[in-house]
C-alpha cells in the first residue's frame, strides 16, 4: 500500500465522520424545531410568561383578609370558524385563593360538523404568574355537530400572592381571554 492510497483512506474516513456529524446535526435541529412549540408552551404555564396562566391542582382557599380583584372574560372566534363563542359571565369579583367555576358556550352556526381549538392568556401579563387554573378547554380540539351548542367550564384561582407582590398589589382587574381557530381535519385514508 503507498502513502497515497493510505491517505485517501483516511480522507474517505474523516469525510464519512464529518458527513455522519452533519446529518445528525441536522436531526437534531429538525427535531428541535417539532419540540419547540410544546417547550415554549411548558416554559410559559411554569412562568406565567406572556400572560400565560399558571396550572395547578387546587386551590389554596379564600383570603378573605385581601381586596378581591376583578377579573374579565372576554371571547374571540377566528373569522374562518363559523362558530358564536362568549362568556357566560362578562365579569366577576373573585377573592384571591378561591376556587371559581365559571362557563363559556360556544355554538356551532352551520349545519356541518365544525372543529375548533381554543388560545389563551392573561392581561396585564405580570398577572399571569398569580392566575391559574386548574380546569379548562383550551389547547383541546372541540368538535361541535352542526348547530350544537355547549357549555365549556373553566375552573380558576387568583393567586393570593397578587396582593403582596409589589408589582401587582395595585392590579385592579385581569382579563382573561380565549380565541378559538379552525381545525382542518385531514380525510383519513381509505
Amino acid at each position: 500500500m503507498t502513502a497515497a492510497s493510505l491517505d485517501r483512506g483516511n480522507l474517505n474516513a474523516r469525510n464519512r465522520r464529518v458527513a455522519g456529524y452533519a446529518v445528525l446535526f441536522v436531526l437534531f435541529m429538525v427535531g428541535l424545531a417539532f419540540a419547540s412549540v410544546p417547550l415554549y408552551r411548558i416554559f410559559c404555564q411554569a412562568t406565567g410568561f406572556g400572560g400565560t396562566p399558571m396550572r395547578a391542582s387546587a386551590a389554596p382557599g379564600a383570603q378573605a383578609a385581601l381586596a378581591p380583584v376583578g377579573v374579565r372574560f372576554d371571547a374571540n372566534v377566528n373569522s374562518a370558524l363559523p362558530w358564536e363563542f362568549k362568556p357566560e359571565t362578562n365579569t366577576t369579583r373573585v377573592v384571591p385563593g378561591a376556587r371559581i367555576v365559571t362557563y363559556f358556550t360556544a355554538k356551532n352556526l352551520t349545519a356541518r360538523e365544525t372543529t375548533g381549538t381554543a388560545t389563551f392568556n392573561v392581561t396585564p401579563e405580570i398577572a399571569g404568574q398569580y392566575f391559574s387554573k386548574l380546569e379548562c378547554f383550551c389547547f383541546t380540539e372541540q368538535t361541535l355537530h352542526g348547530g350544537q351548542k355547549v357549555e365549556m367550564p373553566v375552573v380558576f384561582f387568583v393567586d393570593p400572592k397578587i396582593r403582596t407582590d409589589p408589582a401587582t398589589k395595585h392590579i385592579e382587574e385581569i382579563t382573561l381571554s380565549y380565541t378559538f381557530y379552525p381545525v382542518e381535519k385531514r380525510a383519513e385514508a381509505r
